[in-house]
């Protein structure tokens, strides 16, 4: 397990990370990455527990995820599993599991205190907050030519991962509503939404 973790985390997370796994008995997953979500937490029949997280290249991200998947298995075990799943436990218990590792051996000094900020009040996803998911993408092993839905210029054109087109549209409140070019329907996408802008609407996709 140590060897496997060494590739994702951040070196002095290492060994933490692995107390808490066999603390707790956690059978933990690797897998491609998923767009819709970066882990997942669940019971095993017998009461096991395993945690899902994606294989991304970004070893900050990757912690905080990992973190985020720890809390919700100690929050369900020390107050029950009639809580909501990122409620004021789930938060307390997040934040507990966090201080530890926000520490200059373990994360870059330009994302501390953008993570002190936000573990002030820690969202269901990271990526909710404009400024650490930012800050976090400079650190992310990924292929070029990915965008926030929020950077792109209103009228613009991107593809979803499916393959899906869209042109960017005005912000209704917090999302911006963008036109499907197939079916002529429209859609509401979150500003931190990842997309890949295309120039030409029906050009292939990039490889």
């Amino acid at each position: 397990m140590s060897q496997v973790l060494q590739r994702y985390l951040p070196e002095q997370a290492v060994v933490p990370c692995q107390e808490i796994i066999q603390a707790y008995g956690i059978h933990l997953k690797i897998v491609n990455e998923r767009v819709t979500r970066h882990g997942d937490y669940r019971i095993l029949p017998g009461g096991g527990h395993q945690i899902t997280v994606n294989a991304m290249g970004n070893r900050y991200r990757f912690l905080i995820t990992l973190i985020h998947e720890f809390a919700h298995l100690l929050a369900f075990e020390k107050y029950g599993r009639a809580i909501k799943p990122h409620g004021r436990e789930w938060k307390h218990t997040f934040q507990y599991l966090m201080l530890p590792f926000l520490r200059p051996e373990i994360f870059p000094s330009s994302l501390l205190p953008l993570l002190a900020r936000h573990f002030k009040n820690p969202k269901a996803s990271s990526s909710t907050d404009t400024a650490l998911s930012l800050a976090l993408r400079e650190f992310d092993d990924r292929a070029r030519g990915m965008h926030y839905v929020f950077e792109l210029p209103e009228g613009s054109t991107f593809r979803l991962y499916n393959g899906r087109i869209f042109r960017k549209g005005p912000r209704k409140i917090k999302r911006f509503q963008c036109l499907e070019l197939h079916s002529g329907k429209w859609y509401l996408f979150q500003p931190q939404a990842e997309v890949e802008w295309v120039s030409d609407p029906f050009s292939p996709r990039h490889e």
